[in-house]
Formats: structure tokens, sequence, C-alpha cells
């Protein structure tokens, strides 16, 4: 986890991630350079929105409905106060964690978060490499923006999940895990709050979803099942039993998007800009995509195929009721992650720090939990695992890094959330994260 900028000789190197830090960053200001990106999370935020399209910003910050789950995710954090505990020898800390059999030099996790082409064109390389500079595990989306098999080629000593999205399609699920276990990944995780899109009031009003531009589907267009679903789709023409699909009015816009939807299916026709604009596959791979991309049938008896798919642990995203994580545990899963989506998923959710320790409680300890929704700095980090977190993901605040200063500014943005947890972990009397516990905490006072 060293920073090549930090010369060996610095003393500061030895003081942990926040020392290391900080020394760099202020030895930076002595020549008049800051830090690429924010440290402060608002302000982070608030240079992405500057530094995206509409479209982009809206799609990355952006919740379901009136948005009060993502408020009332980040309120959950001000329920608790970290205890100052002094005149304890902390002068010697440790960040490290064991998770999924292998020891890890941090709590964090990187969320999958998916078109991140929409905010940097390094998209999901940048942060694979990003993340593995600081030995943080990325969880690659279903959604990424480039196979895994190149983010594997761009990282390749990086740590790695696979995230999927279950489709409507189950030799394609085979596939795409028999392709993360073939690509490195170390874990599959399964998301179970997106077998409906979410009502996002952001996207709706710009009439945006970047999956009908070709954006977002390479782990799909780069299968080979998603590519034969394809041409089996333009073999069979259109289906004469559907309703008719409501015209396009041409713009300017709407050539743009078609344009950008060929330059996507190269892949598919191995042809250029001009062929793939007369071929049918480019859009077909679009239309094929939005048919299987997830299903609402799924139900815990289906998740038994994916022991037969694959070896690798299987953690699934999306439990917030203790009752699903007493069921997640039963049907032999290897760990359960608690998460909301980020608040993209249902307005007015239980928030996850609230639901966090009942899913703790009901698990104990049988398999590790990863938390996220609400995370944008390293004291949020320790609350969530003094209230039993194993690991901590981070989402929003890497990928407006990503948007605002591309590869550096996501390493900045996780080495700062590092930082700050070393700092409050040690301000809080603990040397090693492994010892955290409810303890660390108060509840605060109500108002």
């Amino acid at each position: 986890m060293e920073s090549s900028s930090v010369a060996p000789s610095d003393p500061a190197a030895a003081r942990g991630i926040s020392r290391r830090t900080q020394s760099e960053v202020y030895r930076a200001g002595i020549s008049g350079a800051r830090p690429r990106v924010p440290v402060d999370a608002d302000r982070l935020e608030e240079s992405a929105r500057k530094a995206l399209s509409a479209e982009a910003f809206a799609y990355i910050a952006g919740g379901a409905g009136a948005e009060r789950t993502m408020r009332a995710n980040r309120e959950a954090f001000a329920r608790w106060q970290v205890w100052p505990r002094p005149l304890r020898d902390v002068s010697t800390r440790d960040l490290s964690i064991d998770f999924l059999g292998r020891h890890r030099p941090t709590p964090l996790l990187l969320a999958p978060l998916g078109v991140m082409e929409m905010a940097h064109g390094d998209a999901d390389l940048a942060v694979a490499r990003a993340a593995a500079s600081l030995g943080v595990p990325y969880t690659l989306s279903n959604q990424a923006s480039v196979p895994m098999e190149a983010v594997r080629d761009a990282a390749p000593g990086g740590s790695r999940l696979f995230q999927l999205y279950w489709s409507a399609d189950d030799d394609l699920n085979a596939s795409l895990l028999r392709r993360a276990e073939a690509s490195g990944c170390e874990a599959i995780v399964v998301t179970l709050d997106t077998h409906l899109l979410g009502w996002r009031t952001r996207d709706l009003d710009l009439a945006y979803l970047p999956f009908t531009r070709g954006m977002g589907i390479a782990q799909y267009t780069s299968d080979p099942v998603f590519q034969q679903l394809v041409r089996e789709r333009v073999r069979r023409g259109a289906d004469a039993s559907a309703p008719p699909a409501p015209p396009v009015k041409l713009t300017p816009k709407t050539v743009a998007a078609g344009v950008m939807i060929a330059r996507k299916g190269s892949v598919l026709t191995g042809a250029g800009l001009r062929e793939n604009l007369r071929s049918p596959l480019p859009r077909a791979a679009v239309e094929t995509f939005l048919d299987v991309f997830s299903t609402p049938a799924l139900t815990w008896d289906d998740l038994a195929k994916a022991r037969e798919w694959t070896n690798l642990p299987i953690l699934l995203k999306g439990i917030v009721h203790p009752e699903d994580a007493s069921r997640a545990v039963d049907a032999g899963v290897d760990g359960v992650w608690v998460s909301n989506h980020g608040g993209r998923q249902i307005d007015q959710s239980v928030p996850t720090l609230d639901a966090l320790p009942g899913v703790v409680e009901r698990i104990d300890g049988r398999v590790p939990v990863v938390f996220d929704s609400g995370v944008r700095q390293g004291s949020d980090a320790f609350i969530a695992l003094a209230l039993g977190a194993t690991a901590v993901a981070l989402g929003r605040p890497y990928a407006y890094a990503l948007g605002i200063a591309g590869e550096e500014g996501v390493r900045e943005a996780v080495r700062n959330v590092l930082a700050e947890l070393d700092i409050t972990l040690g301000l809080s009397g603990h040397t090693a994260i492994g010892d955290v516990r409810r303890d660390a905490l108060r509840e605060a006072p109500l108002s």
C-alpha cells in the first residue's frame, strides 16, 4: 500500500496509511500542488457534478423515487458516535482482516458499479488498477464497460470478485460464472435486489438509460452464449405476435445513439463502423440484453444452480431482513452482503446501517458480512465495522473520483477513506480492526 510519491526515507512511511497520506498531501502542497480530487465527501460529489454530463451524474448519483432511502442511509450513520479513548499505545495499527480464505490488508472493498464509461473512458480498467495499487478487492460489475478478461489483464495482480445479475437465460449465467472463474475472480456476488429496475426519477426525467445506447453491456457482448442469442434473434426476425414498438423520432440524438450502438457492436461483427451501421447485430444485442438482463421469477430454489456453475465462493448481495440472512446461511452461501443498492431500488427502504446489527446477530459469525450503502468516508466504515460488518464496500465516491481525475482520482479517493479509517481506529484507542466492537460506539442522544 506504499505510495510511489512518498520517499522511502520519509519517517511517515512507517506510521500507517493516515500519516503517509497526510505527508504525501502536505509535501506536495509545498510546491503548490493540491489533491486531484476533493477530500471532503460533499465537495467530491459537487465536483463530480461539474465534471460529468448531466446524464452520467444522474445515473451515478441518483436514487429511487424521492431518494428518501439515500438520505436515510446517510442519516443512519448520524445515530452513532465514536468513543475517543486516549492514553493507549496506538503507534502501530493494523487494518487487515481475513475474508474469503485470504488475509487482506484492509477491510475495504469496491462495490460493483456499472457503466463506468459514463464517468471516464478508461472505466473499469482505471478502477481495477487503482484498487490493485492499494490492495483493495474490486467487485467487477456484470454491467461493466469492458470484459472481465480485459480487467484481469489491466491489473493482473489485483484481487477481484464478480457480481452477477441473474439473467433470464441460465446458459448465459453459467457462461458468465465460468468466465469469472477462468479470469481469476475470487468469488461470485449474486445481486438479488435488481430483479425489477428501480423507479429512478433522475434518469426518467432525462429519458436516459445507458443500456439502450449499448453502454454497460460489455460482459454480455463478449460472451459466446450471449452472442449466440443475438444471432438467433436476428435469424428469427421480428415477433409478429408482439405489439409493435413505438416509433423513434429521428433527431441528431437518435443518430448519435445509433452510431454508439454500432461502435459497441464491433465485438459481434468483427467489422468497422460503416459495416456495423448496416448490420442488424449491434441493435439486436441491445434488444437481447434488455430481454434477458434479469428475471423477477428468481427464487431461493434457483440459487442451487449457481453451485453447479462454479466452485467459487458465493455471496448474496441485497440482504436486509434478518430472516433472509438466516435463509441465506441455511442455503449454504459463503457470505451475506447487506445492501439496499445505495438507495437506487426502493424509495423509503430500511437503511442498511439500521439493518446491519440484526443481520449480524442472526448470522452469528457463520459467514462473513459485507456492508454497503451510505458509506462516504473512513469514519462511516469504522461505524459499520463496529456494528459487526466483516468488510465494508465503497461505491459512489470512487465513481465521482473517476469522473474527476480518472485512475489517480480513484486511488486518492479510496486512499482517503482508508487514511481516515486508520485515524479513527487509533483515536478510538484501538490498534487492530479485528478488535473493534460495538462498545467503540455510543448511540447519539435523541435531539
